[in-house]
């Protein structure tokens, strides 16, 4: 009943935005373009709804007369999850572009049941490649010139499709060797019906579970894909980034050649790689795994808490392993579409934040939870990002043992809905971004091999750095050796106490207040120290 009542009102709204951008455009190809856009556009919105209604209908009808916190209740919830996401990735897969993209953020984001994040993570970024003609059109429009006047060599096949573009290898007139990633036909269009279709079933489920908001998520979607869609906001990323690297030897951004870009197509240097996560690759070419792990874990620390300019979409795809000989190589960091610059008090505190989980410093932990606007549910940071509870006795890096799991999970069963939505409701704007980057990093690490305290331990040095970092490159290259140097010191400190406090907690006789002195003392020396 709920999918008939809704299924028209949305499909005339579709139709009525379709009709309004056919009306501002132009004739002929744009037109034409605008108006397939439409007609893909109701078809996809269709599938949508049918796929939503059914959904909300399984929640209600499955749960329907169980109390949230009874034993059905528990064994019946992840079977509608499973249901659910199956359903939601078939979805995904049917309409591709702007919902596979979708699915891929919603898989990534830490907040959500793990039947959602496991079954679409399935989901690849990949698309049926355009006709030639179609690609070659849009190169020629943009430049005014025959494809021939342009590239010395294009080859038609492309080396990559993906949701929005795909990408060629060409080769200029004086024999530079290039990637040239085009933007597909008619796709601003598309987006903005493919939006719209969201927002609305968005309303729809908050209106049938008021405890369930997805319009800050929607929002921050429908941001990073408006920064896809121009390549020329990419191609400054691009050098922005690959000027905070330059004295970094192991990582290499690809070179842009602007007199050969515009908002629908980017001309980039070819670089040869392999994505990160091919292990084969990497033991053919003899290269550590673990070295790549901790190489990828230091550039995306650096990004975060030192820079605070955050690439939001490090797949492996687009972080690819090139091979420099005798097991060295280099990360190419490619498609720097969606970037996020931190605010520049939330990047301070957020390092804040990551020495006070090494801690456990519990009173600091609350302390920033009440800057970030959480509250209370700060204490439930440490599980987020380190896998330890505020109140945990375990060594850094290593598994939460049974009595503190089973604690924390009759724990998080009191949590009602409205909990964990009021939760992430209140994080700031980028905090989103921070999860979704690091749930990314996670699993290329996991692949990896990485142990745990890689990521840890390298987040913890990087949040020191960037305590120290000033905001304004004012001091001499003495004082910021010095910054340098001091930082240095401060994490040396940190891994001294780290391995005691570890080592105490696995002996049988170490009691808590040593433990505690112990934290008490290293906060001592930070202070000294800062």
């Amino acid at each position: 009943m709920l999918r008939r009542r809704r299924a028209p009102l949305l499909l005339a709204a579709a139709a009525a935005a379709g009709a309004a951008l056919v009306a501002n455009s132009p004739s002929g190809e744009n037109g034409r373009s605008v108006a397939s856009a439409l007609h893909h556009g109701v078809a996809r919105s269709s599938r949508a709804v049918y796929t939503i209604g059914f959904v909300v209908a399984d929640y209600k009808f499955s749960l329907r007369g169980l109390d949230a916190g009874s034993a059905d209740y528990r064994v019946k919830l992840p079977e509608v999850h499973l249901r659910s996401a199956k359903k939601l990735l078939k979805l995904c897969e049917a309409n591709g572009g702007f919902y596979v993209k979708a699915g891929q953020y919603v898989s990534s984001l830490r907040q959500v049941p793990k039947e959602y994040s496991s079954t679409l993570s399935r989901l690849q970024d990949q698309a049926t490649p355009s006709k030639f003609q179609d690609i070659k059109a849009v190169i020629q429009e943009n430049f005014g010139k025959e494809l021939h006047d342009i590239f010395l060599e294009f080859d038609e096949q492309p080396i990559a499709a993906a949701s929005i573009a795909q990408v060629h290898r060409g080769r200029l007139h004086n024999n530079q060797d290039v990637a040239v990633k085009v933007q597909y036909p008619g796709l601003e269009q598309r987006m903005k019906i493919d939006i719209m279709t969201m927002s609305f079933l968005s309303k729809a489920v908050s209106w049938v579970y008021p405890d369930y908001k997805f319009d800050r998520i929607l929002t921050e979607f429908e941001k990073s894909m408006t920064m896809e869609l121009d390549f020329t906001r990419e191609a400054k990323n691009s050098e922005r980034t690959a000027n905070c690297f330059r004295k970094n030897s192991v990582v290499k951004v690809p070179y842009v050649f602007w007199q050969l870009t515009t908002r629908e197509v980017l001309t980039m240097e070819f670089c040869y790689g392999h994505k990160v996560n091919d292990l084969d690759f990497l033991r053919k070419t003899d290269i550590s795994p673990t070295k790549v792990a901790k190489a990828l874990i230091e550039l995306f620390g650096e990004m975060i808490f030192v820079h605070g300019f955050v690439h939001g979409d490090p797949h492996p795809g687009n972080i690819l392993v090139s091979p420099q000989g005798h097991g060295k190589f280099s990360l190419v960091l490619l498609d720097h579409g969606i970037y996020r610059e931190l605010d520049q008090k939330f990047r301070l505190d957020y390092c804040q934040l990551w020495k006070a989980m090494i801690l456990l410093d519990e009173n600091k932990i609350l302390e920033l939870g009440e800057q970030f606007g959480v509250g209370k549910y700060a204490k439930y940071f440490p599980v987020i990002f380190t896998g330890r509870t505020i109140e945990s006795k375990s060594a850094l890096g290593t598994q939460m043992p049974g009595e503190e799991q089973r604690h924390l999970r009759e724990e998080l069963r009191s949590l009602r809905m409205d909990d964990i939505s009021s939760f992430m409701e209140s994080l700031p704007p980028d905090f989103y971004v921070i999860l979704r980057t690091d749930q990314l990093l996670r699993s290329i690490l996991g692949n990896l091999g990485a142990p745990r305290h890689v990521r840890l331990l390298t987040y913890a040095k990087c949040a020191i750095h960037g305590l120290e970092k000033q905001p304004k490159m004012e001091s001499g290259a003495i004082s910021r050796m010095f910054l340098n140097v001091k930082a240095n010191v401060s994490y040396l400190h940190l891994r001294v106490i780290i391995e005691i406090v570890g080592l105490l907690a696995k002996a049988n006789g170490a009691t808590q207040k040593v433990v505690n002195k112990l934290r008490q003392m290293l906060s001592q020396g930070f202070h000294l120290l800062m």
